[in-house]
């Protein structure tokens, strides 16, 4: 499991007031969309891990991943249905709005974000529930349905954002428009003027994820450039 909190300094002193983005990628787009997110919000960030490592749920026309998301389907409500993660130690409670970030597969949310939601979707009832969808050109309402039915008592934002292969590219001026449309800064409770840290200074692994300080040995990204401590 990877779990880094972005540690931004939230101007409101009410500690609900925070927001969580909850994200799984499996081909890198999703975390994108994730650095772009936290570039424009304060926010802690969760990522979500298969248990099961190095699987290629893409090959053979994506023979596994269509396999997981059958498995659910015929019985949604089992446990043993849905593909196991790594555990998760995040106490929900600490957090008043959710941000799912998640790939399409197959018009279906993907069976690993499927999992955290069946698992934690509980914990989410009567919190503002956000949700962004990558894909490669289908639509999401398999998906919007996906996370209503896991997460049926969350207070969904207005809108839902769907950012696909064509315009991924712009995904920094989608995400402010979306940000606006659903009213983020007044129906979450923070302010919009946040004390961040500037793009050029923060560090990043070699995937791409923003890392709370420098790491003590390894090699990490900064301002553009590799560099190794």
């Amino acid at each position: 499991m990877f779990f880094v909190c972005t540690m931004l300094m939230l101007l409101s002193t009410d500690a609900t007031a925070k927001t969580l983005v909850v994200y799984y990628s499996y081909t890198n787009y999703c975390r994108e969309i994730v650095t772009t997110l936290t570039s424009q919000i304060t926010a802690d960030v969760l990522e979500i891990q298969p248990a099961e490592k190095g699987l290629r749920y893409d090959a053979n026309g994506y023979a596994l991943g269509t396999q997981l998301l059958n498995a659910i389907s015929a019985a949604p409500d089992n446990a043993s249905s849905y593909p196991a993660i790594d555990p998760v130690a995040v106490a929900l409670n600490d957090y008043q709005t959710i941000i799912i970030v998640t790939p399409l597969w197959w018009s279906q949310m993907a069976a690993i974000m499927q999992t955290y939601l069946f698992n934690y979707g509980s914990q989410m009832a009567g919190k503002n529930v956000g949700l962004i969808v990558s894909s490669a050109s289908s639509g999401i309402s398999g998906v919007v349905a996906d996370c209503k039915r896991l997460v049926p008592e969350g207070a969904y934002f207005s809108e839902n954002l769907w950012i696909n292969h064509a315009n991924h590219s712009k995904r920094a001026k989608l995400v402010q428009d979306w940000l606006t449309a659903i009213n983020y800064d007044t129906v979450t409770g923070i302010s919009e003027t946040t004390t961040t840290t500037p793009m050029s200074t923060r560090i990043y692994d070699l995937s791409g994820r923003s890392l709370v300080e420098k790491p003590s040995a390894g090699v990490y990204i900064k301002n553009g450039k590799k560099m190794m401590r």
